[in-house]
């Protein structure tokens, strides 16, 4: 972008462009998030969305009335250029990111209506063919689909059905461009900002730490000199006054100065403890999910030994209540038999008296 553009409003957001090729998927533009801007130039009268990766242009979309920028969730939005013939798509770390930006697209294409409609009518005001006579016939209308100052492309009534098309498949383009994936793209962007923030204060107590380890050796040096100091002091002036106040007053000093050194030792530990303390959440919750995976593993292991229990226990009783209904028969014909004995012996016993 040239130096006569000024910035109107900036904010910071992951950009994304649609895949040409699926027209679904998504395609990050950068690993991190990346400066948005709007800007006007005020010499052709146009507004731009202009983004910056290093030294290349992420996104450089002029903004025209016709455009539409979509909230797809919480904290994502997107926009159709048909001249970059894409789809543009922002992740912002907050819902009142997305709403800004969106507000601005909505005052910023206000904007240009105003600009194009008001360059029109420049142009109308200055254009010779109003002074043609009334029985001249003129030729089709040309309409400029791009600001003043811009490449000009034109184009006549009878490209309308052409223009209309495109309108369309950006439609269902944008209804198409990946919907499905709002929910794990907000969880992600979630997701990779708290993995900033983790590595963020992680560097600055890494940075704390070598500031202290700095720090300290100076202290060290400079306590180091004193006491050098110190010793020729008390050995040139043993029995001198003044001798004694400096070697009180460079002890007073060099005392102060393990105190410091000693404070200063404790803020690196306690530094050192809590980036130690980063490792062991980690690792606890690493081993943690370790063993839910094992416990559940055991539960199912358990379920199922006690689904085979359940079907024994089942295939048991149903034997047993089958024996039983055998014994049952069984000792009923033995009471028939019994029965059938006794009166058997009873006869005898009757032939034999008689």
């Amino acid at each position: 972008f040239s130096r006569r553009e000024q910035p109107i409003f900036s904010t910071r957001a992951h950009v994304f462009q649609i895949d040409p090729a699926t027209k679904r998927n998504w395609i990050p533009a950068s690993k991190h998030a990346l400066t948005v801007s709007y800007f006007y130039d005020a010499t052709r009268n146009v507004y731009r969305i202009i983004s910056v990766g290093g030294t290349k242009a992420i996104i450089n979309s002029t903004i025209t009335p016709n455009m539409t920028f979509t909230k797809t969730s919480q904290k994502f939005g997107q926009w159709a250029d048909s001249r970059a013939n894409t789809v543009y798509g922002l992740g912002f770390a907050s819902e009142q990111h997305l709403s800004q930006f969106a507000e601005k697209f909505q005052e910023v294409k206000e904007a240009a209506r105003l600009a194009r409609e008001k360059s029109q009518d420049k142009t109308e005001l200055t254009n010779p063919a109003l002074n043609i006579t009334s029985h001249q016939v003129l030729p089709s209308p040309i309409i400029s689909s791009n600001g003043p100052g811009e490449d000009k492309l034109f184009r006549s009534q009878s490209a309308d059905v052409e223009i209309t098309t495109e309108k369309e498949r950006l439609k269902k383009m944008l209804s198409e461009g990946s919907v499905s994936e709002v929910q794990w793209e907000a969880e992600f962007f979630s997701l990779q900002d708290n993995n900033n923030k983790l590595v963020a204060a992680l560097h600055e107590a890494n940075a704390n730490v070598d500031q202290w380890k700095k720090q300290l050796a100076a202290y060290q040096e400079e306590t180091e000199t004193l006491r050098q100091r110190v010793a020729e002091l008390e050995s040139q002036g043993a029995h001198d006054s003044s001798s004694e106040n400096n070697k009180e007053e460079l002890s007073q000093t060099l005392e102060e100065l393990e105190l410091l050194i000693k404070a200063k030792d404790e803020e690196i530990q306690v530094l050192k403890s809590q980036k130690c303390g980063q490792w062991e959440a980690e690792g606890e919750r690493e081993e943690t999910l370790q063993k839910l995976q094992e416990l559940e593993t055991r539960n199912a292991e358990l379920e199922r030994r006690l689904h085979l229990a359940e079907q024994t226990l089942e295939e048991t009783l149903a034997e047993r209540e089958k024996i039983q209904n055998e014994v049952t028969k069984v000792a009923e014909i033995m009471d028939v038999k019994i029965f059938e004995l006794s009166e058997i012996r009873q006869g005898l016993a009757k032939l034999v008296e008689s």
